[in-house]
Parts: C-alpha cells; sequence; structure tokens
C-alpha cells in the first residue's frame, strides 16, 4: 500500500467518522446510556431523587 493510498483510505475514515449521521447516533447512544443509568439504578442518592419521575413516566415500576 502506498502513502498516497493510505492517506486516502485515513480521509474516508474520517470523513465517515465525523459525518452528521454517526455523530447523531453516537449522541443519542449516549444519552440513552445515560437515561437508562439513571432511571434504573440502585444507588439511593439518585434514586430517591428520580423516584417520582420514574413513576410519572411510562409506568416504570421500581420496588
Amino acid at each position: 500500500m502506498t502513502t498516497q493510498s493510505y492517506s486516502s483510505v485515513q480521509q474516508k475514515i474520517a470523513q465517515r467518522t465525523l459525518s452528521v449521521p454517526v455523530q447523531s447516533a453516537l449522541y443519542v447512544s449516549l444519552f440513552a446510556l445515560i437515561l437508562w443509568t439513571v432511571y434504573f439504578t440502585t444507588y439511593p442518592a439518585i434514586h430517591d431523587k428520580v423516584h417520582s419521575l420514574r413513576h410519572h413516566t411510562a409506568l416504570v415500576s421500581c420496588h
């Protein structure tokens, strides 16, 4: 593989990685993971603060 073709491959990877759809998918996935972690945590400090929110959104039960 020549230097020129290697550079071309790197540019294509960078364009795809930094594209808006890829960034959007990563942000949505990150937000979903954070929301899931907050909703279903058993850590008392966080659980107590979001307790009523859990029961009022999407009928999530916790007990």
